[in-house]
């Protein structure tokens, strides 16, 4: 039964993502710097977006927030921090992960911020 939902769940994978991590390593004067490293390509995935209204109003506008939610195989270790590249509707998109996932026997759920560069 796992199959079939973890099969049908990743019928809907239409995007494809990167996973890039910010590794530590030691340069040949023995001082120690920083490097973008991609630790997974071209892995299946299906970005989700939705909206959220807040209950409070502005006096200019109603506050308005959007979740974008990215669905990948339940094996993936995506770090907390690390930058994710996805492919989605032949545009390239930058997120950050925002907290742990929701992993379930089919798939898991990462909620996504916008990179805005590494901290």
């Amino acid at each position: 039964m796992v199959s079939a939902a973890r099969k049908a769940i990743e019928s809907q994978y239409q995007d494809t993502c990167d996973i890039v991590e910010y590794k530590s390593y030691t340069k040949a004067n023995k001082s120690t710097a920083k490097e973008e490293v991609t630790v997974l390509q071209n892995q299946p995935c299906k970005l989700s977006y939705s909206t959220l209204k807040s209950n409070t109003e502005t006096i200019s506008a109603e506050m308005v927030s959007q979740i974008v939610k990215l669905f990948i195989a339940p094996e993936i270790i995506v770090k907390p921090g690390s930058k994710l590249i996805v492919l989605h509707q032949s545009r390239t998109l930058e997120f950050k992960n925002s907290g742990k996932p929701g992993v379930f026997s089919s798939h898991q759920e990462i909620i996504l911020e916008l990179f805005d560069g590494w901290a």
